[in-house]
């Protein structure tokens, strides 16, 4: 066990990925007097970038200017991080980039922590990096992300490779939270056949473990431990400040004065964490067992239009494909994964042509007003849609299902298959797994391809700005000439939600085609829309 541990503490970094690193003033400082007390030696302020796309605080940028008008207690040491991607890319040359990061040698900076995070694939070519910041006078940490399912080969040659430079720390982060203490001190062993020089771990706590990771890695020699206040950072978050800094001041047999840090907790960081939503749960729990991204959790969490359901589809499709990597484009490959060209085998005309058309949503509207709907549907036998697995009508006064998001049809499959309906989606276009799941299921296969800004409506297939099932409804009832369409259970969101302004958006833009047909909503509905009551029709 290492006795002259270094714990740093990086919420204000970390944290940033929840509120565009806009911490105030007064929060950084009343934070740094909490520092202080709880007996932390490095606080790692921010990130220091050049890109600038977007708002984003000052913690985003931790300029040397920004941090000198702090108060910042003498027993504190400041860092800042830099992310390598932006060292590597671009059209400067890494020494020009640094120059522009860190404009002030060590001497005159309020910075002497520099650390650089990598990916496995940046480390190589990110570390001639080190010269140059040593040279300048900081202390260097190198920050190997995604490791934990390296194999020892791997690790070991990059250990090899960062013995060859001048870093004061090698840090391994578990990116996935995916470890446990027993591979916590397998890394290490591997680290240490060639790296001999101080060692740090920054954990990630999906599956509970941040803290004994973190205490195993300080067990096995590793002297330089992470954590966040409340374990505040992406997605599960860390290992958490207030308990680390109780578990190093026992060991230290120092003093640890952690009152002001728990009134900070108790008055900003535990509103913040419940308005954002970070630490750990099920979802993070079964991202961190199948090795995927912390971020597709998070992202999810915060859309309003991820059920349950859908979270755990996309979790077991991540878990087959990958998920190691985060991408926004994965994600929406996840939510809407249609493969090759539009193509569909069925012509929505061949049943709709010239028909009223009623699409049943999912709100409470239908329930509310079912006898009324049933009634007008045995009177003016229009073709009734159903979107998804909305049952709040009689079976058999439905005509056909729509489903066409992968997510919803994963977690739907089962009911799908037990719905006496036929089922409208763009089957051939769908992967594998789901046209295997609905083997036997009686299938219109009207093609579907997404694209931003885009309606197109064919025979057997449309191109849509979305995967949005609405949206898909309304295509096949275009697709298929029918005369006009009636809204049933579409009541809408808040004011607030941001499905509101989606649907708002889709409507607005669905009405300006020259194909679009009349619309009428027939039961409670805050979309801007016509409406009349389906008790006078």
């Amino acid at each position: 066990m290492s006795t002259t541990a270094t714990l740093l503490d990086c919420t204000l970094r970390d944290g940033g990925y929840y509120n565009d690193w806009d911490f105030s003033k007064d929060l950084i400082n009343n934070y740094l007097q909490a520092m202080q007390g709880s007996g932390v030696d490095i606080v790692e302020l921010g990130l220091r970038s050049l890109r600038n796309e977007g708002f984003k605080g000052a913690c985003a940028y931790t300029t040397d200017s920004f941090i000198r008008t702090l108060e910042i207690p003498p027993s504190l040491s400041v860092g800042v991080m830099i992310n390598a991607a932006e060292l590597l890319t671009g059209n400067m040359s890494l020494e020009s980039t640094l120059e522009q990061l860190l404009p002030e040698t060590a001497s005159s900076s309020p910075v002497s922590v520099v650390r650089v995070a990598c990916h496995v694939h940046e480390f190589g070519n990110a570390l001639p990096a080190s010269n140059w910041l040593k040279e300048r006078g900081f202390t260097v940490g190198f920050n190997l992300m995604q490791v934990a399912d390296r194999s020892q080969q791997e690790i070991e040659a990059l250990a090899s490779q960062a013995s060859n430079y001048p870093l004061d720390v090698l840090y391994f982060a578990d990116s996935m939270g995916s470890m446990t203490p027993e591979q916590t001190g397998q890394i290490i062993g591997w680290l240490r056949k060639y790296w001999k020089g101080p060692l740090g771990i920054h954990t990630h706590d999906n599956m509970g473990m941040a803290l004994q990771n973190t205490l195993r890695a300080l067990d096995e020699g590793a002297s330089w431990l992470d954590a966040t206040v409340t374990g505040m950072g992406r997605g599960p978050g860390n290992a958490k400040t207030e308990y680390l800094a109780l578990e190093l001041a026992q060991l230290r047999g120092s003093a640890c004065n952690i009152v002001p840090l728990m009134g900070l907790i108790q008055q900003v960081f535990l509103p913040m964490q419940h308005r954002y939503g970070w630490g750990t749960n099920t979802y993070y729990y079964l991202a961190g067992k199948y090795g995927i991204h912390p971020t597709y959790i998070q992202e999810m969490q915060s859309n309003s239009r991820y059920s349950e359901e859908d979270i755990l589809a996309v979790i077991d499709y991540l878990r087959i494909v990958g998920g190691k990597k985060f991408s926004l484009n994965t994600l929406d490959a996840a939510r809407h994964f249609y493969q090759g060209p539009p193509r569909g085998t069925w012509q929505a005309a061949s049943l709709l042509n010239d028909r009223e058309v009623l699409v049943l949503g999912t709100g409470p509207g239908v329930a509310a007003h079912r006898e009324a709907l049933e009634a007008y549907i045995l009177n003016a036998k229009p073709f009734v849609l159903a979107l998804n697995t909305q049952s709040q009508i009689t079976a058999e006064l439905i005509d056909a299902r729509v489903a066409c998001h992968p997510v919803r049809l994963l977690a739907d499959c089962a009911e799908h298959t037990r719905l006496p309906h036929p089922l409208v989606t763009p089957l051939s276009m769908l992967p594998k797994d789901v046209q295997t799941a609905l083997d036997g299921k009686p299938v219109l296969d009207f093609g579907l391809n997404v694209k931003p800004n885009t309606f197109e409506f064919h025979k057997d297939y449309a191109i849509l700005p979305t995967s949005l099932v609405i949206a898909y409804a309304l295509a096949i009832a275009t697709s298929g000439k029918a005369r006009h369409i009636l809204l049933a259970g579409f009541d809408g969101y808040g004011a607030d939600d941001p499905r509101t302004t989606e649907m708002e958006s889709l409507l607005m833009s669905y009405s300006a085609t020259k194909e679009a047909l009349p619309m009428l909503a027939i039961t409670p509905t805050r979309y801007n829309i016509q409406k009349k009551s389906i008790y006078a029709l």
